[in-house]
């Protein structure tokens, strides 16, 4: 599928890494932009400059997990040197060149929209979702170990939100004995939890429900977690906060109050990389596959 294919991958963390593996097994030609700071050479690719040049002979362009920022900036675990993705480079770009990105900002959106670039955002696809909260349960789960000094079985535990990653960590917090409430907006969500077993309340009940809870797990991209529910919480409590930045904590009253509050967003690069890097190659061929052939079969992740 991909044999003969220019691949050239933008910045990215460890998870980068698994990626190029699998994409050079697929016989792809691979160019690397701002991993010179790699400690060992990737067999099987060549190493470019952002401002070689290269952009009209570019296939699939694979971005980090976080897109770039508002101004076109890339991050990179693996060079010192800056790196942006401009309007320049993307109106060079052949109009058959697929963009992949974990997620998107409007700068990003805008200019692939109006170059007629095709944008995948991989993170917004149920499938990438489900898998990566894999590995973000078992980091959750990790960190709500280092940071207490009581178990989890038997312990108050509050987990706001019950998408594709609440859910899967309310099942395993109730699995191994922990007292889980969830906090829901939605009656389809408190259905969901009655059929877990698992006692749920709306979140405007929050201030409420916080008052002899242990651990809290929050899932929730907006700030739930503000001065007057954290002011009804005990010391003691942990809060481990899974939402993207800038997370759904009033962090700066939970200092005030002594309360540890940990923003822990894209868990699965941190503690699973070669899982994560795994999926996300595994969702470019998916993707890549229904393009070929919509009615094609999935493939199979995580073999």
């Amino acid at each position: 599928m991909l044999a003969g294919k220019h691949v050239v991958f933008l910045g990215g963390d460890a998870r980068q890494l698994e990626v190029i593996r699998q994409i050079i097994q697929l016989n792809a030609k691979v160019s690397l932009i701002g991993f010179d700071n790699l400690q060992s050479p990737v067999s099987g690719t060549t190493k470019r400059e952002i401002d070689d040049r290269i952009w009209g002979d570019i296939d699939i362009l694979i971005l980090p997990i976080v897109g770039t920022d508002d101004q076109g900036k890339i991050t990179s675990a693996f060079t010192s040197k800056s790196l942006k993705l401009t309007e320049e480079h993307l109106a060079q770009l052949p109009k058959n060149c697929k963009i992949f990105s974990g997620i998107a900002r409007p700068y990003l959106k805008e200019l692939c929209a109006k170059y007629h670039l095709s944008l995948y955002e991989l993170l917004e696809r149920n499938d990438v979702a489900i898998y990566n909260s894999i590995p973000t349960v078992e980091g959750a789960l990790m960190m709500a170990i280092q940071h207490t000094d009581i178990t989890i079985h038997d312990s108050v535990t509050i987990v706001l939100g019950l998408g594709r990653v609440g859910l899967s960590l309310a099942r395993v917090l109730h699995a191994i004995g922990a007292k889980v409430r969830v906090g829901v907006k939605h009656s389809e969500d408190m259905a969901r939890a009655f059929e877990m077993g698992i006692q749920s309340f709306h979140i405007e009940e929050l201030a409420q429900q916080v008052k002899d809870a242990d651990l809290i797990f929050n899932t929730v991209p907006a700030k739930v977690l503000h001065a007057s529910v954290l002011s009804q919480l005990p010391y003691d409590a942990v809060i481990i906060d899974l939402a993207s930045k800038p997370g759904g904590v009033d962090y700066h009253y939970a200092e005030k109050r002594g309360i540890k509050a940990i923003l822990a967003p894209s868990l699965p690069g941190i503690v699973a990389p070669k899982t994560a890097g795994s999926i996300i190659a595994k969702a470019i061929m998916q993707v890549m596959s229904e393009n070929v052939n919509k009615g094609g079969c999935e493939h199979e992740f995580l073999k």
